[in-house]
């Protein structure tokens, strides 16, 4: 029963997560298509009342006009496939009833083949490009711009959403359909289908820039928001003299354009040993060190490159360097190389992103970007908003208000989505092979993932965790089986009952996660979290009264601690004691006992970071 009452809960949150309040009256558009065809086919009945035969046939006879080339005729099948995937909401009586519906048409629909033809409809949008010149020559792009993309992805999403939950009391039928469909999409490539989508449908949502060159100017700058009651210590917890690094210009690597398409059955082979050769050779080292051994000490060893006593320091980090380069050969030509990997889903997906990762994350933290609270709307910063926008702008002031809210509400999914698929990203990857986990990673960090997330959180925490960017009249499936109550200024004002946002309690959750793991056992990445000065930052976010939430949080400020100096554990003392009482500790863990050399290293970091920028 817990697992039937859970697994409702879920599909009713993604599926009222899946549409912005503007979309609401596609939902009668829907309804409307799929009557209209359906009573010209079946006369005097309802869609419940067919038999399973009857229902196939009618699935195929809509299967078999989205062949068709005229687009509008095609787009208005796919709104009454649509309809069927949302459950036939006007023949249903309770919410319940919409959801049994839908799941017993998403299995019949997948049972068609109906999720095929939907990928060749996807990849024929994918390369519509008129669609995409045309966008982009509009002075303002909204929700009628993407119809077609949605509507199809729409379906995809309540198909893979609604199969891959197991429900109590599933046939056997649909127990083995949801295995062939875990099979179906572990085999699909992924370089035709998902992820050139989410570069394609943004693409042409950017103006002045495209993700091919990609090279914004000062993404990172902030308004120094702090909240009123702020200890005095959070104020200058900084290097003194030093510029905030959020402030400064910030350049992201450009990624490399995208690859050929390969076929499906096409593996990726790895080169064995380095993809670059050594700049010093075996017998240069023997030739320099013989020559050096001349110059400093006065006799030479012939072939021996071990012996470095009396050499200067340079020639030993030469030497050190031309060793850590044949080990690498060697891990590369024997190890890596020979190993046997087993093609799980993880593995499958990683090779299907390989050739183009640094495109895909710079894509998703753009995306990030433009979602976080924060940011300031930008002429070259991509447009999110493109799918919530509708063509006729507000008038009223209650409109306007809906709008707002849908709006806010639309960033704080895009947010959450994010942070959830990066976090899945690295652990399915670390679970999978570390050294996937760790290219991922540094993939992060060279896109200024951790600026990023600081500056997300550079913000009244509480504000945003308790922000209401919610009309429950208006979510799916209750806007469509209830009556819809009328609307006031004052109602969308109360917003809802609840304490917290937990989908914005879900996101702050997730990137805290992110930030560990990408930063946890890096010295490097750690002093960036010093140099960042994410200390009063981060120790803003503890204001937030849950337990997950704070772990994270002393988690970041523990393994920094040694670095901030004396005087901050002097008086951040409560901070301290919540680090000693909540976040486990290693044996000889040292992280309270700094010493000068850390602050020192910390200041010299700091300035060569900031040059490095």
């Amino acid at each position: 029963m817990c697992l039937v009452l859970f697994n409702y809960i879920s599909f009713c949150l993604f599926c009222t997560e899946l549409y912005s309040y503007t979309e609401e009256p596609e939902f009668s558009l829907n309804r409307d298509y799929f009557e209209e065809d359906f009573k010209n086919h079946v006369k005097g009945r309802r869609w419940m009342e067919l038999s399973m035969e009857e229902q196939r046939a009618y699935v195929m006879r809509l299967l078999d006009a989205l062949e068709v080339t005229d687009r509008d005729k095609r787009l208005k099948v796919a709104r009454a496939i649509l309809y069927l995937a949302q459950g036939v909401f006007d023949e249903c009586d309770t919410e319940t009833d919409v959801l049994y519906w839908s799941r017993h048409n998403v299995f019949l629909l997948y049972d068609m083949g109906i999720f095929t033809a939907l990928l060749e409809l996807l990849s024929m949008e994918i390369d519509n490009n008129q669609a995409c010149s045309s966008a982009v020559r509009k002075p303002a792009i909204s929700l009628a711009d993407s119809t077609e993309l949605r509507v199809l992805l729409s379906i995809m999403y309540l198909m893979v959403e609604t199969i891959r939950v197991e429900m109590e009391g599933d046939s056997p039928e649909r127990k083995a359909a949801r295995e062939a469909f875990k099979t179906e999409l572990g085999e699909r490539d992924c370089e035709r289908t998902v992820w050139p989508l989410v570069l394609q449908i943004y693409s042409p949502l950017v103006k002045q820039d495209s993700l091919d060159t990609y090279n914004e100017r000062d993404p990172f700058k902030n308004d120094d928001v702090r909240d009123e009651e702020d200890d005095p210590e959070d104020m200058d917890s900084g290097i003194e003299g030093e510029v905030d690094p959020l402030d400064r210009d910030v350049i992201i690597q450009p990624p490399l354009p995208p690859p050929l398409l390969r076929p499906p059955t096409e593996r990726l082979s790895f080169p064995k040993g380095l993809p670059w050769a050594p700049k010093v050779r075996e017998k240069d080292i023997e030739h320099f060190l013989e020559t050096s051994r001349n110059k400093f000490i006065g006799f030479t060893l012939g072939n021996d490159t071990d012996t470095l006593v009396g050499l200067p320091r340079p020639i030993h980090e030469s030497v050190k360097t031309l060793k850590q380069v044949s080990m690498e050969t060697f891990l590369f030509s024997n190890i890596l190389g020979e190993e046997e990997v087993e093609e799980i889903p993880a593995e499958i997906l990683y090779l299907g992103m390989l050739p183009s990762l640094s495109q895909y994350v710079i894509a998703l933290l753009k995306l990030l970007l433009a979602a976080a609270p924060t940011s300031k709307a930008k002429t070259d910063s991509i447009n999110i908003l493109a799918d919530v926008l509708p063509e006729e702008m507000p008038i009223t002031v209650l409109q306007s208000m809906k709008l707002g809210i849908d709006v806010n509400r639309h960033k704080e999914i895009i947010v959450k989505a994010i942070a959830a698929v990066l976090l899945l990203l690295l652990k399915h990857f670390k679970l999978n092979h570390i050294f996937q986990f760790e290219y991922v990673a540094q993939h992060l960090v060279f896109a200024n993932c951790i600026p990023l997330i600081l500056k997300f959180f550079n913000q009244n925490i509480m504000s945003y965790i308790s922000a209401k960017n919610s009309i429950c009249a208006l979510d799916f499936p209750h806007c469509v089986v209830h009556e819809m109550p009328e609307l006031t200024a004052e109602s969308l004002e109360a917003g809802d009952s609840n304490q917290f946002c937990w989908r914005n309690l879900f996101s702050c959750i997730n990137l805290l996660r992110i930030l560990n793991k990408i930063t946890k056992w890096k010295h490097s990445r750690t002093m960036m979290l010093v140099v960042f000065k994410s200390a009063p930052i981060l120790k803003r976010a503890l204001k937030v009264k849950q337990a997950m939430m704070q772990l994270y949080v002393l988690k970041l400020l523990k393994i920094q601690t040694k670095y901030l100096g004396r005087q901050w554990r002097k008086s951040n003392m409560k901070t301290m004691s919540a680090i000693y009482q909540k976040v486990r500790h290693r044996l000889n863990d040292d992280w309270a006992y700094g010493n000068g050399k850390y602050r020192a290293g910390g200041a010299g970091f700091s300035q060569g970071w900031g040059q490095s920028l």
